[in-house]
């Protein structure tokens, strides 16, 4: 299971079975161009692979203006 906070709504989901951040990105309905992923201060591409236990923080990063 994977620990996801999405900003700016300020909410956590787990998200389970998701390998990669493109997956994990599905699941949550983001897309790997609109949004920073982040993993221990680490900014994470869509190819990179995710590990059990992980927290990572989805942040917008589209204007809302």
């Amino acid at each position: 299971m994977i620990t996801v906070r999405l900003e700016p709504e300020n909410r956590e989901v787990i998200v389970d079975r998701a390998r990669t951040v493109l997956q994990l990105l599905r699941q949550v309905g983001r897309k790997p161009g609109r949004v920073l992923v982040i993993r221990d201060g680490q900014l994470l591409t869509p190819d990179l692979n995710l590990r059990d236990g992980d927290i990572v923080t989805v942040r917008d990063a589209g204007s809302r203006g």
